[in-house]
């Protein structure tokens, strides 16, 4: 599959680019990019929640009420679930939200994704580009240039680019990553994807070994 390389004003340079069809052309595999985005998702939690139970509470352990006689339920202490300000019951603890995954479903989530991208025709190649300063307004002025200013967009360089990133740090609806940072979750998230050129050699190289 070929595609034609836009430049920085979004007009076609008269060069186009071959798309493996190893990579972009794959029948999508709808459960592996959901068990690596699950995946993902689950990996931002920090699972550092925690509610004292009735051991931890600060307070007195006498026995507040005789035992009988008081036509009430019997009670020991006043750190007791069933009284305000008393321990919680079977809160939430500490725990470690990592799951497994191997890296071949992980490379086919990513390839399933960057096919359905290249299907919807949701996915553009331009060429290497740079900022002289970091600009929102120049990297505005890009995103219009491609017709996605008002679209969610992830745009992949080749390699970091300060000037690109700081100055699209501002915008809410698009990301610039490299493409070592890419992954299946902000592929799917996006509804335009824009490789540069050098992004795309580094995607297929890593994706078909």
């Amino acid at each position: 599959m070929k595609v034609a390389v836009l430049d920085i004003t979004g007009k076609e340079t008269g060069r186009k680019v071959e798309l493996s069809d190893d990579v972009f052309a794959i029948e999508p595999n709808e459960h592996a990019i959901y068990l690596d985005v699950k995946q993902y998702l689950a990996h931002q939690r920090q699972g550092t929640h925690k509610a004292k139970e009735r051991a931890e509470i600060a307070g007195s352990t006498r026995k507040i009420k005789k035992q009988k006689g008081t036509g009430t339920a019997r009670a020991g202490s006043i750190k007791s679930p069933v009284f305000r300000g008393g321990g919680r019951i079977f809160g939430p603890r500490p725990k470690d939200y990592t799951q497994k995954l191997n890296k071949n479903m992980k490379r086919l989530a990513r390839k399933s994704a960057l096919s359905l991208k290249s299907k919807e025709q949701s996915l553009m190649v331009v060429e290497d580009f740079n900022f002289e300063a970091p600009k929102t307004k120049d990297f505005v002025k890009f995103l219009s240039s491609l017709g996605i200013e008002n679209k969610k967009s992830l745009i992949v360089l080749g390699g970091t680019n300060n000037n690109v990133y700081l100055s699209s740090r501002n915008l809410d609806r698009s990301e610039v990553v490299t493409g070592s940072e890419l992954n299946t979750y902000k592929i799917v998230n996006a509804t335009s994807l824009v490789l540069t050129e050098s992004a795309l050699e580094g995607i297929e190289s890593n994706l078909k070994k």
